[in-house]
Order: structure tokens, then C-alpha cells, then sequence
């Protein structure tokens, strides 16, 4: 069957059209609308903006998306859409949408859960996949370490208490100059400094599996002003290796943990951050020691896109968890 995924939980829109059958995917089409040149202006998305221009290009994606896979509505199994957690003004745009498109034509609708979308990235890139397995979602948004029991049901086993890592590395990101979104640049900028130039908080907080990483961001920002107060400039280089040695770190620690405690065989890592070098070869090498075996989507997958939601309601369908006229967004999970 062929499912049509919509996201726009921040500031990507996409559409995608899946085939999907007993849980193997082709991707048909993968259509994303990025904002990241708007939002560059102002160091970080503005909600409002966001929202003003997923209701822009959603339409035309969409057809787009259709066209490229050479299907039309009277193929479409099935509309997945993005209904949470997220920007609220952002969601409601591709909820809408994609429930008047789905009950004006007679297409089952389904919500998904953004968060279990990126992990269903993985079953695009990993023919065969199945619960029951840990997973790392690290983004701008979240960062949870899960255990997915089955296809639609997952337990939080430890999460952040504050901010995400995503956000801790755009933020230091941009206070030190790098382009937004800071993230991108921090990864490649990291190769060119001393991890141990300067020693940061552990954003592994002991006693449990959760983080910390409003600690970490703290830290780095007392030594930037520091430096400017006493008119010495920073080492970038040095700082960027420091922070992200501190945040993978921290992230690598709490999923050998997890690792011991569930005695799960196989790890899936998902989330933009997921897109992030060093974390992918640290986990790489964590899951080598322990014997597990790591799943990582590609990069072009990583980030938010609709095939990775059409992936998530292909089981959400199958579930029979369908949603009527009534279903909305909510900007919490």
C-alpha cells in the first residue's frame, strides 16, 4: 500500500509518499520545504513565521510529492500525519491539511507521534527491523533514550530535564558566530580543536538515566564572556571539540547504561543529531564493545521528513488507530 506522510512539527515541510508492505519500505518521493534561510535572520525559528510558511507550501508539496511518485489520491492507502509533540501553530497547519485531504477523498488518517517517527527512520534504511529495542532520539527538541516494546508502543526510560542537546549545541553555536543552525557547524568545526581544552559539566546525571544539558550550556557561555571581558579571544576550535567531547560523552554513558540495565541487542539512533559525527562514531564504538548492534539512518533522514512519518503510521494502520474529523495537534507528547 502507499502512504502519504505529512510533517511540519517546526520548520521543515515535507511530504512523502511510501509503499509500504509487511514492513518493508520504498521510498517513492521525500518532498522538504526548509525554512532555515528565514529563520538564519533571527538565530533560531520563530514559531509564528514557521507556521505562516508551512501554510505557504503544504499544498504544492504535497502534489509535488504525488507527482514524483507517479501516484494520485485514489492510490494513497492511507494520510500519516505529524500531530505531536511540537510547535503548536505548526502542527495545526499540517494536521488540518492533511485530515480535510484524507476525509474528502475517503482515505484513512492516522496520527503520529513525531518523536516515534524519527525512530521509524530506521526501518526505511534497515530492511527487516523489529522491536523490542533501545532507542537514542537525540534532536534540537528531545533527547530520550526509549525502550520500543513494539511497533507502536515505547517506553521513556530517561530523557533531558531541561534543555535538548540539539538546542545546547545551536546555542553555543551561535553565540561563538558559527551560521545557524549552529549544530551543523559545531560537528565540523569540533575536527579542528582539543576535546580536553576545556573541561565542561557531564550532562549524564547520576542516579537514573536522564541528562542535564542546561549545566553544560552554562558552562560554555561563562567561559566565552569570560574570555571577552578580559579582551582575549576564545579558541573556537577548542571550545567546539570541548563541548561536543562533553555531550557525546554524556549521551554515550547513559546508553551503555540503558544498554546493561534493558539487555537489548540492538540500538537505533534517530533525531537530527543523529546526523552529528562524533555521537555516531562513539556509539559506533560503544555498541562494537558491548556487542550491540547500532542502526543509523542516513543523514538525508535524520532531519524531520514525511517519509519517516508515512514509516511510523504504516504501523499505526495497521494497529487500526485510525482518527476522525475530531483529531488534533498538541504541542506536548
Amino acid at each position: 500500500m502507499y502512504i502519504l506522510g505529512i510533517e511540519s512539527s517546526c520548520d521543515e515541510t515535507s511530504a512523502s509518499v511510501v509503499e509500504c508492505s509487511d514492513g518493508f519500505f520504498e521510498i517513492k518521493s521525500n518532498i522538504i520545504a526548509s525554512q532555515i534561510e528565514t529563520h538564519r535572520l533571527y538565530g533560531g525559528v520563530v514559531p509564528e513565521i514557521a507556521s505562516r510558511a508551512h501554510t505557504e507550501v503544504i499544498s504544492k508539496i504535497t502534489y509535488e510529492a504525488l507527482e514524483t511518485a507517479s501516484v494520485g489520491l485514489r492510490d494513497i492507502g492511507c494520510v500519516a500525519v505529524t500531530t505531536h509533540p511540537g510547535l503548536i501553530g505548526a502542527l495545526l497547519v499540517g494536521v488540518n491539511f492533511a485530515k480535510s485531504l484524507a476525509f474528502a477523498n475517503g482515505i484513512p488518517c492516522v496520527s503520529v507521534n513525531h518523536i516515534h517517527g524519527h525512530v521509524a527512520a530506521a526501518y526505511l534504511s534497515e530492511p527487516g527491523l523489529k522491536p523490542p529495542f533501545l532507542a537514542v532520539v537525540v534532536s534540537g527538541g528531545h533527547t530520550s533514550i526509549f525502550s520500543a516494546d513494539t511497533y507502536c508502543d515505547f517506553a521513556e526510560i530517561g530523557t533531558t530535564r531541561d534543555d535538548a542537546a540539539g538546542e545546547a549545541f545551536d546555542k553555543i553555536g551561535r553565540v561563538i558566530g558559527l551560521p545557524y543552525p549552529g549544530g551543523a557547524a559545531m560537528d565540523k568545526l569540533a575536527y579542528e580543536g582539543d576535546p580536553k581544552a576545556f573541561a565542561l559539566p557531564n550532562p549524564a546525571l547520576s542516579g537514573g538515566l536522564d541528562f542535564s544539558f542546561s549545566g553544560i550550556k552554562t558552562a560554555a557561555l561563562n567561559l566565552i564572556n569570560s574570555s571577552k571581558q578580559k579582551n582575549e579571544e576564545i579558541n573556537r576550535g577548542d571550545l567546539a571539540a570541548s563541548f561536543t567531547f562533553a555531550v557525546v560523552n554524556g549521551i554515550c554513558e547513559q546508553t551503555e547504561k540503558a544498554v546493561l540495565k534493558t539487555g537489548m541487542k540492538t540500538l537505533v539512533l534517530a533525531g537530527g543529531v543523529a546526523a552529528n559525527s562524533h555521537l555516531r562514531r562513539e556509539l559506533g564504538k560503544l555498541c562494537e564493545r558491548l556487542k550491540v548492534r547500532l542502526v543509523c539512518p542516513p543523514i538525508s533522514l535524520c532531519g524531520d521528513n514525511g517519509a519517516m512519518i508515512a514509516a511510523a503510521g504504516y504501523f499505526e494502520f495497521k494497529a487500526g488507530k485510525f482518527s476522525d474529523t475530531s483529531l488534533n495537534a498538541r504541542a506536548c507528547d
